[in-house]
């Protein structure tokens, strides 16, 4: 009798429900891979350079203010920015695994600001199935929840940052001709990008015209010894005389989303990762060689993304501010109408340079996390068939970056030089308010 006792015990024990064992994930992989494959839908859904910016800067804010929690002494960054409500706390006594938190917060905001929303919940579903672990049903949903309370709040303010009112605007057109005005350029001619992106409200700078740059040289297409005619010429002799060292720079950097070839009457367009994309996959490259953990490696995302949109509206408020001419206007207009810039010329104003100043943003927010000499192989661009370089510092591969303008034919030098200097403003001043 026994034996049939102990058996029918162990008969009960084995009925019982089993209490799921609870794992907690602790590598920063979610994260990285949150990024990469945002770059991926950006890529394919082609958004423009400073749309794709506002995307990177509330994903990764979102994901940042929600997977934060794991590490005791974190500080919100949102709560320092501009216009953001108060984000929800995880309630007292409660367990979370806040890397699901995290990614939940991050899908929310991508898939209601991308087109490939398919996309994102199916890597959504995958990277929280492979985070869950053995979790038990109460802490797996608390902790989805926490994450989209956060992505709400988070899309709160990107309600408000006057994304929407500018998608309603009257066309930028020419509405009639001035020599020292920009104009439409050559292969497409397409209409001007972003030409409101200007009225975006920034996330760390007080307004748009905060950093504004000196005004640049006066066009002039009679006066040959005039600033103005030195830089075109500048240009045009650069181009003619790239060698391959310069060419392989200039492709290194170009980051164009959408480059068309025509051959005749056919035209195939090539999809790449835009400039600000490239400098989040450098934030994930070094966080990656350094070890970041996983709240270093989301703060590294938030604020260099939040660098690259306050770049890109500081830039753009210029870019329509001034109208300035681009060097293959007037190239052909007044010194070879057959030239071509070695890169294609993107669709809007000249002055000054939107690759040299996000990137010199971004540089400044990345040398404060990972330090003024911090050398770095970036192998960013292999996947786009452009090679790798290497730079001694964040700042050096920012003025890299710049530079690659003009040896791609479409930014005069100073133009290049002082969008430098206006994005080291600007993310030194992010930097200044959220703190180390």
């Amino acid at each position: 009798m026994v034996w049939l006792v102990a058996a029918g015990c162990l008969a009960l024990v084995s009925c019982q429900p089993q209490k799921k064992t609870e794992v907690a994930v602790t590598g920063p992989e979610s994260i990285h891979a949150c990024v990469k494959k945002l770059t991926d839908v950006i890529v394919y859904d082609i958004f423009t350079p400073p749309v794709a910016s506002r995307i990177y800067t509330y994903t990764s804010l979102a994901a940042y203010e929600a997977g934060r929690f794991q590490n005791a002494s974190s500080q919100s960054l949102t709560a320092r920015l501009n216009g953001f409500p108060d984000m929800p706390k995880p309630e007292a006594g409660k367990d979370y695994l806040y890397q699901v938190a995290g990614v939940r917060a991050f899908c929310f905001v991508a898939e209601k600001l991308t087109f490939s929303k398919d996309t994102v919940r199916r890597f959504e579903a995958a990277t929280l199935a492979s985070l869950r672990g053995g979790a038990a049903d109460e802490l797996y949903d608390r902790s989805v929840a926490f994450g989209e309370a956060v992505g709400k709040k988070i899309m709160e303010r990107a309600g408000k940052d006057r994304y929407k009112e500018t998608r309603g605007m009257e066309r930028y057109s020419i509405k009639q001709y001035i020599e020292d005005k920009w104009l439409p350029t050559p292969p497409d001619y397409s209409d001007a990008v972003e030409p409101y992106w200007g009225m975006i409200r920034p996330v760390g700078m007080d307004s748009a015209s905060q950093f504004k740059p000196e005004r640049p040289y006066p066009y002039s297409s009679k006066d040959k010894n005039s600033a103005y005619w030195k830089e075109l010429t500048n240009v045009y002799e650069t181009v003619n005389h790239l060698t391959d060292s310069l060419k392989s720079i200039a492709r290194f950097w170009d980051d164009n989303p959408f480059v068309s070839q025509h051959s005749g009457h056919l035209m195939i367009g090539r999809k790449k990762m835009t400039p600000g994309g490239h400098w989040m996959a450098i934030a994930s490259q070094v966080a990656k060689e350094t070890n970041a953990d996983w709240e270093k490696s989301a703060r590294a995302y938030a604020l260099t993304a939040s660098a690259l949109l306050d770049g890109f509206i500081s830039c753009w408020d210029e870019k329509y501010r001034s109208e300035y001419l681009r060097p293959v206007t007037v190239i052909n207009k007044f010194i070879n109408p057959r030239w071509e810039s070695y890169l294609q010329t993107p669709p809007f104003p000249e002055y000054t340079s939107g690759h040299s100043v996000i990137s010199a943003s971004a540089a400044m927010v990345l040398t404060t996390l990972f330090g003024d000499n911090y050398a770095f192989h970036d192998k960013t661009e292999l996947e786009y068939g452009h090679g790798d370089r290497s730079f001694t510092s964040f700042l050096q591969a920012a003025k890299e970056a710049g530079l690659s303008r003009l040896y791609g034919g479409i930014h005069y030098r100073f133009s290049c030089e002082r969008g430098t200097e206006q994005g080291k403003k600007v993310g030194e001043w992010l930097v200044r308010r959220v703190g180390k």
